[in-house]
């Protein structure tokens, strides 16, 4: 990791590193993290319209879900996993983070049924997790991470069956649309009845595309909060009803309300990593 910017006002959590070209598969994006020690303790982590991969290269992270599970090393969580996650502990981590377009998931996890909680990779692929995390950890650089992830991603999603054209498409209008197109138009426009895409899109992303359109819709409005917009402005600009209507959705996907969710370190880093908005709490280096 190379010259960071200059030091900001506010408490620095991570250092991050972000690649300098775009991914080789479509759906794909990545970042790397370092703890500088003043990560605070229970971090919740905000759901968002993908699917993460957290792959663990040194020092530990513990994550602890709704059930008092938990959770320790590299893990996945599914698309929109709930306010129900925590990173209860950390001790000087560092870790290469990918999130996966929920219709290239299924290729690279074998699976999107992940439901609400962490899922060791461990769990999911056996050997290999190990194999993945050992090859990381012998690698000199975030650049030479990201370049060897990268090819490992490439060469699981060319060797597995894609999702259905209908649902690739359903979710790509989706996350085009920022939520805002309905079930019956996505059916009509794929030429399938509402009844088989519903069935066939939660097969293969992991929830229903009604759910999906209010997650992507949520995660386009929960930034523009952190960005400072107010919530009446923000719901009229994002699609909802009205600023009860962005309320309930706030509070349901985090468990926070809107005033409350902007100041969550999880969203405020987003900026930096995933081309967001929001404002600063971390530190890039290229």
């Amino acid at each position: 990791m190379g010259a960071g910017r200059s030091e900001p006002d506010y408490p620095v959590l991570w250092d991050i590193a972000c690649p300098d070209r775009p991914s080789r598969v479509p759906g794909v994006a990545m970042a790397g993290f370092r703890d500088r020690g003043v990560t605070p303790p229970a971090l919740r982590l905000i759901p968002h319209p993908t699917v993460t991969l957290v792959l663990v290269v040194g020092g530990a992270i513990d994550v602890r879900d709704g059930g008092g599970r938990r959770q320790r090393g590299s893990f996945a969580t599914g698309v929109g996993f709930g306010d129900v996650l925590r990173a209860e502990r950390v001790d000087g981590f560092e870790a290469l983070q990918v999130r996966l377009s929920p219709v290239v998931a299924h290729a690279v996890l074998g699976t999107t049924d992940l439901g609400d909680t962490a899922v060791a990779l461990d769990d999911l692929w056996g050997r290999e997790a190990a194999r993945v995390s050992g090859r990381l950890g012998d690698l000199p650089t975030w650049a030479d991470r990201f370049a060897w992830v990268d090819e490992w991603l490439a060469r699981r999603v060319e060797e597995a069956a894609p999702a259905a054209p209908e649902v690739s498409w359903a979710w790509r209008r989706i996350a085009a649309t920022r939520g805002a197109v309905r079930v019956e138009q996505l059916a009509a426009e794929v030429g399938w009845s509402r009844k088989r895409l519903w069935s066939r899109f939660q097969a293969q992303v992991g929830l229903p595309p009604k759910r999906a359109a209010r997650l992507v819709r949520f995660d386009h409005a929960v930034h523009h909060l952190v960005a400072g917009g107010d919530v009446a402005g923000v719901a009229a600009d994002t699609g909802y009803v009205d600023q009860s209507h962005l309320h309930r959705d706030v509070v349901s996907f985090t468990g926070l309300t809107p005033t409350a969710v902007v100041g969550e370190p999880f969203l405020a880093v987003d900026d930096i990593a995933w081309g967001r908005p929001g404002p600063r709490n971390a530190r890039r280096n290229s």
